[in-house]
């Protein structure tokens, strides 16, 4: 293995068993996948921290990964954890002028849903 690392990517699973950010991910056609997958890509190459106005801090340790497709403007909320993970936390399909308040509280559940369980 290489002397530099790529972070790898995990998704958030609740315990229903569900993987929020995979789920609306895989709702859309594979070219419009294929572009939110290589952002990931690319994220996990730049160890979980883009530049704006490709990533944006939300609160705590969560950011954002900003994604457009056309009309499309993607949200996946993140973040970086230890041994080097990025774990994707929640997603949705931005239509207003400031992140709805609903998908930022799903994301901060999330997160310390998975702190909770991974201490």
């Amino acid at each position: 293995m290489s002397a530099i690392e790529k972070y790898k990517i995990y998704y958030y699973k609740n315990s229903k068993g569900r993987k929020p950010a995979r789920e609306y991910i895989y709702r859309f056609a594979k070219k419009e996948r294929a572009k939110i997958f290589k952002w990931i890509e690319f994220l996990g190459k730049h160890e979980g921290y883009l530049d704006e106005p490709y990533s944006r801090h939300i609160e705590g340790k969560i950011r954002e990964l900003r994604i457009g497709f056309h009309s499309h403007h993607h949200r996946i909320f993140y973040f970086a954890f230890v041994a080097k993970r990025i774990i994707l936390l929640h997603a949705f399909l931005k239509k207003t002028a400031k992140n709805p308040k609903i998908e930022i509280e799903k994301a901060i559940l999330n997160y310390k849903d998975y702190i909770r369980k991974n201490k």
